[in-house]
């Protein structure tokens, strides 16, 4: 795995062993991941990585897949001082030049970062350290993750909701360092992908396919869509109908199209019949167009006869 190093490392010369201020290169050091001044031997394989997730990286692009591992942040014991290359036992300040390797750090994930601003915390229940400031979140029992106080009383409990894979990219939630978005159904995904599949017009949970956001606005556009063919009907048979009936002329469903189908509603589950329509199927419950057909399309009626149907009045 490139990058890294089975040796011991010692200090790098005679100067290295002298005491230096606690605040040293501080953030000075690190990788893309975090800013911090140690390195750690990963216990798995003995080799020198930046963070876990630098390690990470290497082991899962190994070329066997029976090869390829995470490391356990918690079973780390060892650290390198990346001021004077000493190795030593995991702590926070080095035992030989005595800089800080971490302005945050915790003892039980071995985990160090300089930039303090990203208010970093441990969560007893999650058992791993997250980001944004301990009041700024509570942990949810039933979903095993830490969420935003907004989401307080205010969410769907899947139980271990996060303790999966993001159905967009596949990462694993729960310990990724990507923001994740809580999704109206509660189930989770990243941020990031969550505002990918909305600026694509994505707007189906991929995993329940239930709607992720509020969707009234567009259900109205549709109904109002749908009405314009349904006027066709009405005015199929009025004669010098003014220009704007033109419109509604042009978006006529052809006659052949003209039966019932039973559907099945994404976001209440309840089923029901409506009339085909190339544009959606509206739930009869809840309003909703996030549907899908359960069933085959009748045979419609012979030609002839929806046109007499559609010119007779009903009793």
């Amino acid at each position: 795995m490139g990058g890294a190093s089975a040796s011991l490392l010692h200090p790098m010369d005679t100067d290295s062993a002298i005491p230096r201020d606690r605040d040293f290169g501080r953030s000075q050091f690190g990788c893309e991941h975090y800013k911090r001044r140690c390195k750690i031997r990963a216990p798995c394989c003995n080799l020198i990585f930046p963070c876990r997730h630098c390690h990470n990286d290497a082991a899962n692009a190994l070329p066997d897949p029976k090869e390829r591992h995470d490391l356990v942040r918690q079973n780390v014991k060892q650290v390198i001082c990346s001021v004077c290359e000493a190795e030593q036992e995991v702590a926070q300040v080095c035992s030989n030049c005595g800089v800080c390797m971490g302005e945050y750090f915790c003892n039980i994930c071995n985990f160090f970062d300089d930039e303090t601003s990203k208010q970093q915390f441990h969560c007893d229940d999650c058992g791993i350290c997250r980001v944004g400031g301990r009041d700024n979140f509570f942990h949810c029992q039933s979903c095993g993750a830490c969420y935003s106080m907004g989401l307080r009383d205010n969410h769907s409990c899947i139980e271990n909701a996060t303790k999966n894979s993001c159905p967009v990219c596949y990462e694993f939630l729960f310990d990724s360092v990507k923001a994740a978005h809580v999704m109206r159904c509660g189930h989770t995904m990243h941020m990031g992908c969550f505002e990918q599949m909305i600026s694509e017009q994505q707007y189906r949970c991929p995993i329940c396919y239930k709607s992720m956001m509020d969707m009234s606005s567009s259900w109205q556009l549709l109904d109002a869509e749908v009405t314009v063919t349904i006027l066709y009907t009405l005015l199929n048979e009025v004669k010098n109908l003014p220009a704007f009936s033109l419109q509604i002329r042009a978006k006529k469903m052809p006659s052949e199209y003209n039966y019932e189908i039973e559907i099945l509603c994404n976001d209440c589950n309840k089923s029901s019949k409506a009339m085909f329509h190339i544009l959606g199927h509206k739930c009869a419950h809840c309003g909703s167009y996030n549907t899908r057909r359960i069933s085959a399309p009748q045979d419609p009626p012979p030609q002839g006869e929806t046109e007499r149907q559609v010119s007779e009045p009903r009793e």
